[in-house]
């Protein structure tokens, strides 16, 4: 696997998703000092295939969708330099299907951005398609810029993290204290836990543990999860969130108040070989802040 380059990389279409992703992507990569790589992929692959158009006719149609997508580059282009001039912008504007081109870029970036829908090239992002396969399939850390229900991208607002106790959320912990700590913000430490049960053999439901101990335990886990976290971020607030509840649920809830939510990709209650977990997809789906799904380490 190649060397991941400081770069920041969004995809782009034209539409009114993906120039918030643009906006959101060049105001991080100017924060960092990273590159902005700008792409857009070109779905033509089967908008003409067995439709008997040859020659002249499809050359047309390959041409006006070239053109779609030169544009969709060039406006991305003249909204970074307008957000920060001297920013290093690159583009590429490859002949290949959106999903596969992105999850390539994902190999090479620190962070890959998309919108919350669009339209041409990217006409499956209408979610559950391309946001949803790249956050799922991705090689690294994937922001969906979702926004408010009036359409705008908020910009103030504490950062907040969802904690579980998995390998995966630890991760996402470590982004979410550097993330609040480059902004300027607090943290919001959520921990969602409802009460464990299992099915014995005749398929009675029996509650494993008394919900006062396990209330005691889930905010144990918190704060052991967050132990060492304040010493190395001591300019970032914390607030801690234990709540009984569904960890969507509580995590959307916050996506109203925040700036960004950050969650990793699978949880402790993901399934073995998941790639998505439920609540990271629910929160791709519906959170009203971006959302930046963590996803496990990549091997150098």
């Amino acid at each position: 696997m190649s060397a991941i380059d400081p770069r920041i990389t969004v995809g782009v279409d034209g539409s009114a998703g993906s120039t918030a992703a643009v906006a959101w992507a060049a105001e991080i990569a100017s924060l960092r000092h990273l590159e902005l790589r700008i792409v857009h992929g070109l779905q033509v692959t089967g908008l003409y295939y067995g439709g008997g158009m040859t020659g002249m006719g499809a050359a047309a149609l390959f041409e006006a969708v070239q053109a779609d997508g030169e544009r969709a580059i060039a406006d991305a282009r003249t909204l970074a330099a307008s957000i920060d001039k001297d920013l290093v912008v690159t583009t590429e504007l490859p002949n290949e299907p959106p999903v596969p081109m992105l999850i390539d870029e994902s190999r090479h970036a620190r962070l890959l951005v998309v919108g919350r829908s669009g339209t041409g090239g990217f006409a499956d992002m209408l979610l559950g398609g391309t946001a949803a396969s790249v956050a799922s399939h991705a090689h690294g850390p994937v922001a969906v810029v979702r926004g408010r229900s009036d359409g705008t991208v908020p910009e103030a607002g504490p950062v907040v993290a969802g904690v579980d106790g998995s390998p995966n959320s630890e991760q996402a912990i470590a982004v979410a204290f550097e993330e609040a700590s480059l902004r300027g913000v607090p943290l919001v430490a959520v921990h969602a836990w409802n009460d464990v049960t299992y099915e014995d053999t005749r398929g009675t439901v029996r509650i494993l543990t008394q919900p006062e101990a396990l209330e005691e335990g889930e905010e144990r886990l918190l704060t052991e999860r967050l132990a060492g976290w304040s010493e190395k971020y001591p300019d970032v607030e914390v607030r801690r969130l234990l709540v009984h509840d569904r960890p969507r649920h509580a995590l959307l809830e916050e996506s109203k108040m925040a700036q960004l939510v950050v969650v990793g990709s699978r949880g402790r209650g993901g399934f073995t070989g998941m790639l998505l977990g439920s609540t990271s997809q629910a929160l791709v789906q519906h959170a009203q802040c971006p959302v930046l799904v963590v996803r496990p380490d990549r091997k150098k």
